[in-house]
């Protein structure tokens, strides 16, 4: 598959696994993955009713420490698929199964647009209680060699985010923007505490809900 954003996420993965990193790529064209119709099932019971390609998807991420989040830009937005995953991962904003992990989100344009998707992609990290490190877009304009000229940035990106996970270092703006969300998620959790007893009782050993 001659996917330029395939090669630029394996540049990033090849960067963390130089330096210590197992890495898995999910490509998002490879799964059947049906759109949410928010029915809300998740948020009783943390099943989805669809039977699909995503509980495989989902269970690698948990798997992982660090998420790298790659996305073509077609008409100023992530791709359809990036769009459909992530709409199926609410009830993981909501109880923040993924909070502690590191992330970074790569993307290519052919003119515009690329910034704002990587920018869009760390904020549904941070929605994910993901710190993110950074990330990059490449606008490829009809220029071949603007791949290879950012393959050493990707190379980096991949260093850096490994690095992050092993040292753990603190992103203060990230962690209040998180709080405030869990402020609000707290809520969802509160509210299907009879359904799930497990997550109540997870956030409350976290201490993002405190009980009187």
């Amino acid at each position: 598959m001659r996917s330029r954003t395939r090669r630029l996420a394996n540049r990033v993965l090849a960067g963390a696994e130089e330096v210590g990193a197992e890495v898995d790529l999910i490509d998002l064209a490879d799964l059947q993955i049906a759109p949410c119709t928010a029915c809300e099932s998740c948020s009783l019971d943390g099943k989805c009713i669809f039977a699909d390609d995503f509980p495989a998807a989902y269970d690698r991420m948990l798997d992982a420490d660090g998420l790298v989040l790659a996305s073509p830009v077609y008409i100023d937005n992530v791709s359809g698929q990036m769009k459909v995953f992530i709409d199926r991962l609410a009830d993981a904003i909501h109880c923040q199964t993924f909070a502690g992990k590191y992330g970074c989100s790569v993307a290519t344009t052919q003119v515009s647009g690329g910034d704002a998707v990587v920018g869009y992609l760390n904020h549904v990290l941070n929605y994910l209680g993901v710190t993110t490190v950074g990330g990059m877009s490449v606008a490829l304009d009809e220029n071949p060699e603007a791949l290879d000229r950012a393959e050493p940035a990707a190379h980096d990106l991949g260093r850096q985010l490994l690095l992050a996970i092993d040292k753990q270092p603190r992103y203060p703006e990230q962690e209040a923007e998180m709080a405030e969300n869990r402020e609000y998620f707290a809520g969802i959790v509160q509210a299907n505490r009879d359904w799930r007893p497990e997550e109540y009782e997870r956030w409350v050993r976290e201490g993002w809900i405190r009980e009187d």
